[in-house]
């Protein structure tokens, strides 16, 4: 390994946080605040031919207002199986269906909902930073092990990796705020 080799291992690291502040966001964002989103069902799987698939690859879905979504599922025949699948989904939500769309009412958050919800959003939370900071450990393990550099060579790739991770640990705790003052928001 040389120089070269160190700058490359500095973009690989920050590319592998970018990766888990992406996964950060996707999680926070299937988290459900007093609005609709179709992000909040992403977590449903739904048992079709034989597998399970994600709710959005066998419905259409959308949102006709600010505390409802609409789920049309492509074949028809599964309109039970959609229905029990958010039902049993643990999301807290009850869907209707009128044999050709199923209504998904978003009932408004309680106080304690939400303030389990923040909970959870730290959870998720503690675990990007969790792993951003194994992606961190990692590439200083391997820049300590590298062989034909100079320790002043290692130490400042050191520092750009520390430096990336504090900037992606930021990142974290930005996301997290915009998330928990928009579940907090009445």
């Amino acid at each position: 390994m040389d120089v070269s080799d160190l700058k490359g291992l500095t973009a690989e690291v920050k590319k592998r946080m970018d990766a888990h502040i992406e996964h950060v966001r996707r999680e926070l964002g299937g988290i459900r605040t007093g609005r609709a989103s179709v992000t909040i069902l992403d977590t449903v799987h739904v048992e079709a031919y034989g597998s399970t698939v994600p709710l959005n690859q066998v419905a259409s879905l959308s949102i006709p207002e600010p505390a409802m979504i609409l789920a049309q599922p492509f074949d028809p025949s599964l309109m039970g199986t959609i229905e029990k699948a958010i039902r049993s989904s643990n999301l807290g939500l009850n869907p209707t269906n009128d044999g050709t769309i199923i209504r998904i009412p978003l009932p408004p958050l309680t106080e304690e909902r939400r303030r389990e919800l923040v909970k959870v959003i730290h959870r998720l939370a503690e675990e990007g930073r969790v792993a951003i900071r194994h992606a961190r450990t990692e590439a200083i393990h391997k820049i300590k092990k590298t062989e034909h550099v100079s320790e002043d060579e290692k130490k400042h790739a050191e520092k750009d990796v520390q430096k990336v991770h504090d900037d992606h640990m930021k990142l974290v705790d930005d996301v997290v705020k915009r998330k928990e003052a928009e579940i907090m928001e009445v």
